[in-house]
């Protein structure tokens, strides 16, 4: 199999088992209380990544003295990240908090430009600007079809742009098994002690099967991931991302009777689409 053929199969395969994880976690949020649902998840999370570290060989606690504080922001951003995208994604379609999300590639080269001074030419900008306006049907701001959680999945969405831009600033002798360990452990800390102020809820061995399930899922995206950067074209693979889209609709229907109307699709389709663009155009500038 090509290289880039077996990157795409990669991609699409972490894309399917992160939104799966979003699957299963709105089913368990109508039985377990939030912060209960994450602390759980993240204990069996951290337990499944650091023997995925060991494995590999990368447990390496060692950061650079100028990255460290990248790291820190880094782990909040992800722990406002999971606050806010889960509350979404417990009170509306999981297609539409999916589709919000596609916006990533345009917020991150918007905020590349912003803050770190990189080139980006006009077709790029209306691009972005094109996208944007795609993702005001998908929230709608308006008496009709606004939901306040619609803020939720924008602030997730700005938030794992923040993320991203700041792992971008990190050095490269910042182990990333290490960063992402942290981050999974801040998150867990954050959720146990928030939790503190919940009714925990006994949990059925049903229940608790689906937690496992979810923590696997989130193993086996990251182990995806960190694999699709090692096979084939990043430029070439980078665009099967939208599968989560199609996996968003697919589970969204299935398991919760969840179909969007016709603008949010046409919305969707508009942020996805010009994502693209932006990133064929950023091949094309590379080649060139």
């Amino acid at each position: 199999m090509a290289p880039n053929i077996r990157g795409a199969l990669i991609m699409m395969g972490s894309m399917a088992a992160f939104t799966f994880n979003d699957a299963i976690m709105k089913q368990l949020g109508a039985s377990v209380p939030l912060f209960q649902l994450i602390t759980m998840r993240g204990v069996l999370t951290c337990i499944l990544l650091y023997v995925l570290a060991r494995y590999l060989g990368k447990v390496d606690l060692r950061i650079p003295k100028g990255d460290r504080i990248l790291v820190v922001v880094r782990c909040a951003a992800e722990v406002a990240t999971t606050y806010f995208f889960l509350n979404a994604l417990m009170n509306i379609p999981l297609a539409n908090v999916t589709a919000v999300l596609q916006a990533l590639p345009l917020t991150v080269t918007l905020g590349a430009a912003l803050f770190f001074g990189e080139r980006v030419g006009w077709r790029r900008f209306l691009a972005i600007g094109i996208g944007f306006c795609g993702m005001l049907l998908i929230v709608r701001p308006g008496p009709d079809g606004f939901n306040i959680y619609s803020l939720y999945a924008l602030a997730a969405m700005l938030l794992v742009t923040l993320r991203d831009l700041v792992t971008r600033k990190m050095s490269a002798e910042v182990p990333s098994m290490t960063v992402t360990l942290a981050t999974a452990v801040s998150v867990t800390v954050v959720a146990a002690i928030v939790s503190t102020t919940e009714t925990w809820v006994p949990v059925s061995p049903s229940l608790m099967a689906l937690v496992v399930t979810a923590a696997v899922f989130v193993l086996l995206g990251y182990t995806c991931s960190v694999m699709v950067m090692r096979v084939g074209d990043v430029s070439f693979v980078a665009p099967f991302r939208y599968t989560s889209l199609i996996w968003a609709l697919v589970l969204g229907f299935v398991l919760f009777g969840d179909w969007p109307d016709p603008v949010t699709l046409l919305g969707a389709s508009i942020v996805v689409a010009t994502g693209l663009f932006t990133l064929f155009r950023e091949r094309a500038l590379l080649r060139r």
